[in-house]
């Protein structure tokens, strides 16, 4: 099976993204870059040093329906006239209802996030929200856990691997345990574990810190020999990565709950400290990150929460 890597810029501080076009018949490209004139530039070419244009596409696959992932899915679709666009169930970004605005903000207000910051948050991620045109639920079909995706030359298995997202899915080659793991496997940084409603029941939040370490240990499971991350170089050692994770994230935990006076805190309040100099969309990423540890600390009886009016207050156990 020939993957062929195709990195397409992008507007976020994370930067390029690798989109991986599957050089077999069906013609399939995993994920797509965000919708910018750039961006489609980069993945054209691409697509022609591999000796394909965009009409020769059949399968378009999401890892995750982040902007930088799948701006360009529907423009490509109806270019390469009806190619199939494949995501995960639980994923909302690529959806036309997708801001679910009223469930977000219920979370961002139990984080403890002040009125007038969920209203700049609100007006920034509008100008996100154009670099990725919308689908109908009736536009894309469902990723299902474990499905076989077909090849002339083998197959690619669906790996569900929520954490940064609900709907978050890595794909194994299991011929040579080569995987392509989306935002699930970063070489150079951690996976910011994004606030989500939860997809099942969306008035709860998505418990993504403990989902994710699931996640890379469902990986780890599988003993890949290569990963090809969303963004970045591959990894050729996963097992040092999945250390160096859990490192990483212990760390952090242990940062969050320092952080935490004898009165109680909320994600806000632990952002602040945390993420002092974070500005645009790093503000959001600061409380999802806050949000996530300290969800996780307290699943494991290192904090205790409860409300004070709307807003969650955690405090020392």
């Amino acid at each position: 099976m020939k993957i062929v890597s195709i990195s397409v810029p992008t507007p976020f501080y994370v930067g390029p993204v690798n989109c991986y076009l599957i050089a077999e018949d069906p013609v399939t490209l995993i994920d797509t870059g965000p919708k910018t004139r750039e961006a489609a530039e980069a993945l054209r070419e691409g697509l022609r040093r591999a000796g394909f244009r965009v009409a020769d596409l059949q399968r378009i696959i999401l890892t995750h329906a982040h902007e930088d992932h799948c701006g360009l899915a529907r423009s490509l679709r109806d270019e390469a006239k009806d190619a199939e666009i494949l995501v995960h169930g639980w994923e909302t970004g690529h959806r036309v209802g997708r801001l679910e605005y009223e469930e977000h903000r219920h979370l961002l207000v139990r984080a403890g996030v002040p009125d007038e910051e969920i209203a700049q948050m609100r007006r920034m991620y509008e100008g996100v929200r154009a670099l990725a045109d919308a689908l109908e639920d009736d536009e894309h079909s469902e990723l299902k856990d474990n499905a076989e995706i077909e090849f002339a030359t083998g197959s690619l298995r669906v790996v569900h691997t929520p954490g940064h997202t609900p709907g978050s899915c890595s794909f194994l080659r299991e011929a040579d345990r080569t995987v392509i793991a989306g935002d699930c496997v970063l070489k150079r940084i951690t996976p910011n574990p994004v606030l989500s409603p939860d997809p099942v029941d969306p008035s709860r939040r998505f418990r993504s810190l403990a989902e994710y370490l699931v996640s890379l240990a469902r990986l780890r499971s599988l003993s890949p020999t290569l990963v090809h991350g969303g963004h970045g170089e591959d990894v050729t050692d996963y097992e040092e990565l999945f250390n160096r994770y859990l490192r990483a994230i212990r760390e952090r935990q242990a940062a969050v709950i320092g952080l935490i006076p004898k009165n109680g805190a909320t994600a806000w309040d632990v952002a602040q400290e945390l993420f002092p100099g974070a500005d645009d969309v790093h503000r959001f990423l600061a409380v999802s990150e806050s949000v996530a540890h300290l969800d996780l600390a307290q699943s494991e009886g290192k904090l205790a929460v409860e409300f004070n009016g709307d807003r969650e207050v955690y405090r020392k156990v």
